[in-house]
């Protein structure tokens, strides 16, 4: 296993296996995204994008919340609009760079997920929650409507049921957000951490060709009309059939045997 320690330690990444571990490192502040933490989350995106040894991705946070959204004391402090502009293109930047990552992204959820911290949850692939855990985006509750957590959110739950969290910051709990699709699954406070093991070791198991294949196309076809979605879809599952690991799996399959998956 190896361990790399970003900047000033507000970001942790573990590599182990395939897999990378990033862990928002500010307990203190509710793991909030500071101008720094945003930073340094992009490189990590970064290079975890041009790397071809990285299977899946996991986004966790130390303590008791795992984000409280910007840190509201930093944009206080920069009363500039240029400067309220460049941040929000940042996150939205770091939102978008997750969702295009060419491998899956887990959000590990505990304690409190709000504002932008919410809309990271709804950005990854899949999200487990512990039981605990609430969700809000709380903006309007200081008087800034959560714009750009909005178009995370709205891609994932209802628009009426997204709008009423805007509009009002109440809280859900972990098993409503299940319910309405913000997260993939909830369990046991005391059960988290095995149970992100256990779907990164689920995933880690399958072809990791497949899996490339399966995220390129699955967030872009989302947004395209039925016919262009299928046109899509087609091209990146003939692709798919010519890849070595298709053809092991398919003679695996009618031999009644394991597959043997290309690195």
């Amino acid at each position: 296993m190896n361990q790399n320690q970003a900047s000033n330690d507000i970001l942790l990444r573990e590599d182990q296996g395939g897999a990378v571990t990033l862990t928002l490192n500010r307990p203190d502040k509710f793991n909030t995204l500071s101008d720094a933490m945003l930073a340094t989350l992009q490189r990590e995106l970064d290079a975890i994008a041009a790397d071809p040894a990285v299977r899946c991705v996991v986004i966790s946070a130390s303590g008791r919340g795992f984000c409280a959204g910007h840190d509201l004391r930093e944009m206080r402090a920069n009363p500039d609009k240029s400067y309220y502009q460049e941040l929000f293109r940042g996150c939205s930047r770091v939102m978008q760079s997750v969702v295009a990552l060419p491998v899956p992204v887990i959000a590990k959820v505990q304690g409190m997920a709000t504002a932008a911290g919410c809309q990271l949850v709804a950005s990854c692939d899949l999200a487990i929650a512990a039981r605990s855990a609430r969700f809000a985006v709380s903006g309007i509750n200081v008087g800034l409507f959560c714009s750009t957590p909005a178009v995370a959110l709205s891609r994932n739950v209802s628009s009426k049921r997204a709008f009423d969290m805007l509009v009002t910051g109440d809280f859900i709990d972990a098993d409503t957000a299940l319910e309405w699709g913000l997260v993939s699954g909830v369990t046991a406070d005391a059960e988290l951490e095995a149970a992100v093991s256990a779907k990164v070791e689920q995933i880690l198991s399958k072809s990791p060709a497949a899996v490339r294949f399966g995220k390129s196309m699955f967030h872009p076809q989302r947004q395209m009309a039925l016919a262009d979605a299928y046109e899509l879809a087609g091209n990146v599952m003939a692709e798919n059939m010519m890849s070595p690991d298709a053809g092991e799996g398919i003679d695996a399959f009618l031999a009644k045997r394991k597959p043997a998956w290309a690195e």
